[in-house]
């Protein structure tokens, strides 16, 4: 694997925080920083810091980029459908939880689905996997058969779809593209433990009523 791959719980949620870093060339990306702290600071002080790649706009994903931004200087990527995220706190929802705590800002790069997003040697491919916000995303490492999911995916279970732009049809048509990946791979989500996509073909709740 050319991936190092860090995880930190972060923010009012826990949300998980992946830092991955080519080993060769140290470039990194972060995504999802739910929170900029002392323990996020230290971890990528001496890394290049590409992207900061978020999976979908909801706050507890986003509250870290601006300052992250601020001090690493890297691109701010997300899927064209959760841009006004990064603006808008009634759309992130940070304005249900903790208004007035959002830094308004914008995205550097929109993404949309099947585009590539290079790290050192390794490629991202993004699928649009709407159903939790409709601008969700996962991040495949195909070489590698890593999932970075989101909240679209979790160990035996998936995401809400009762907030705004939710869907439970659009949920169920993003778990079936995933489910009908080739292969094993490892699912590295936004929230709990890691698992595989086998485990999950086979003991979810959600795939298995696909």
């Amino acid at each position: 694997m050319s991936l190092n791959i860090k995880v930190m719980p972060l923010g009012p949620i826990s949300a998980n925080c992946y830092i991955l870093t080519d080993e060769k060339s140290r470039e990194s990306a972060v995504i999802d920083p739910g929170d900029f702290n002392e323990a996020l600071k230290n971890a990528v002080k001496d890394l290049n810091v590409k992207y900061i790649l978020l999976t979908h706009g909801h706050f507890d994903h986003i509250l870290g980029v601006y300052g992250l931004k601020s001090f690493t200087g890297a691109k701010v990527l997300i899927h064209k459908l959760d841009g006004d995220c990064l603006s808008d706190e009634n759309k992130s929802l940070c304005s249900w939880e903790y208004p007035g705590k959002q830094k308004k800002m914008s995205a550097d790069i929109l993404l949309s689905d099947n585009d590539k997003i290079s790290i050192g040697d390794t490629d991202l491919r993004v699928m649009h996997t709407p159903g939790h916000t409709k601008g969700g995303v996962c991040y495949i490492d195909e070489k590698d058969k890593l999932i970075f999911s989101g909240d679209t995916l979790f160990c035996l279970s998936a995401g809400r779809t009762d907030f705004p732009d939710g869907s439970t049809k659009e949920l169920f048509e993003s778990l079936k593209r995933l489910r009908d990946l080739p292969g094993d791979y490892t699912v590295c989500p936004g929230h709990n433990k890691a698992t595989t996509l086998d485990f999950e073909r086979k003991n979810n709740r959600y795939m298995r009523a696909l």
